[in-house]
């Protein structure tokens, strides 16, 4: 987990502590209660309570809910346990500091992907965990295609959202004009299989290619992708980071709304997509990603945080460190 990902666990806890969640009313959703800001998490500046997990945002305590709780109360009773959290300390140096001021011992050890390359001293076969079968037809249609050409849209493995909402991304992304790969899972659109509507399926094959699933990191570092529209889970910002490929947030649940806040006010790598999805925002956002001058920036953006990553997992790098360091208390507390 992220160290954002956990603090909001930890937050979670505090703010039901301080009986500020759950809400005491649904009115709360409405009169600009979900707008106040939580200032006091050192790295977290500017989160407001509607930028936390959805079931914050409820009147009742449901599993989700007691899951962030428990979470959280577990990591309080942690004495000489080791916490291990997939980032690098760089990229939220603050967010680390603070838990290693609270906990004893606590291990960064991001991007994994880039230490079991290193380790191995190539690129690891992701089919070993990949959760769909890949295709690599994914790969062979970007090969013909420019650099920094390409959007990748992949909303992960485990999110769904409507038809609706399926189509309005479909339009947005033809209307755009812009090269995509779009990795459209069988149950993507309300967990059942989806016929896309005739015309809109012509149109994408002009600028698009549609595929079941694919590898992730050979895609994302793939020279001709240059933008990544994603749901903002965890893997997918860290891997998105570790190739210099800047995004288009779309978070549904979870962690995924700090994450899309943090990459796009702190890491300066992203922006968000509207909550309420819109083909022509979809369009938009697309064409100032891929083509216009913010686009520009937030690629030089993420690819800052592409070297950062490499040099965290580097020799004496923080990650790499933290690693060894892991791996001799584990030596250590085996012998014991």
């Amino acid at each position: 987990m992220a160290a954002c990902g956990f603090m909001a666990s930890y937050l979670v806890k505090v703010l039901d502590e301080k009986e500020i969640i759950p809400l005491k009313d649904e009115i709360y959703l409405t009169n600009g209660y979900l707008e106040k800001e939580i200032d006091w998490i050192p790295g977290m500046e500017g989160i407001r309570l509607k930028d936390l997990p959805e079931f914050t945002q409820a009147t009742k305590r449901d599993f989700s809910y007691n899951y962030y709780m428990e979470t959280a109360q577990m990591a309080d009773k942690v004495s000489q346990n080791m916490m291990i959290i997939h980032t690098f300390e760089e990229l939220e140096a603050s967010l680390v500091s603070e838990i290693k001021s609270i906990f004893p011992n606590v291990y960064t050890v991001g991007p994994l992907q880039l230490l079991l390359n290193r380790i191995k001293g190539k690129e690891t076969n992701n089919n070993l965990y990949s959760l769909w079968k890949e295709e690599p037809e994914c790969v062979e249609w970007l090969d013909s295609k420019d650099p920094n050409s390409v959007l990748y849209v992949n909303y992960g493995s485990v999110a769904v959202m409507s038809e609706q909402d399926l189509i309005e991304f479909g339009w947005g992304l033809v209307n755009s004009n812009c090269y995509f790969l779009w990795i459209i899972r069988p149950n993507l659109a309300d967990g059942k299989p989806m016929v896309m509507p005739q015309e809109l399926e012509v149109a994408m094959k002009e600028k698009g290619f549609v595929g079941g699933w694919c590898s992730q990191e050979e895609v994302l570092n793939h020279r001709a992708v240059g933008g990544f529209l994603t749901h903002c889970g965890w893997g997918s910002i860290i891997e998105s980071l570790s190739a210099g490929v800047p995004m288009l947030g779309w978070p549904s649940l979870g962690d995924q709304w700090i994450n899309c806040k943090q990459m796009c006010q702190q890491w300066e790598a992203g922006m968000e997509i509207g909550r309420e999805v819109k083909r022509d925002e979809i369009e938009k956002l697309v064409r100032r990603l891929m083509n216009g001058p913010d686009g520009e920036r937030m690629r030089n953006k993420a690819l800052d945080w592409k070297k950062t990553a490499e040099m965290a997992t580097g020799s004496n790098g923080s990650s790499w460190l933290d690693v060894e360091k892991l791996a001799n208390e584990i030596i250590k507390f085996s012998r014991n």
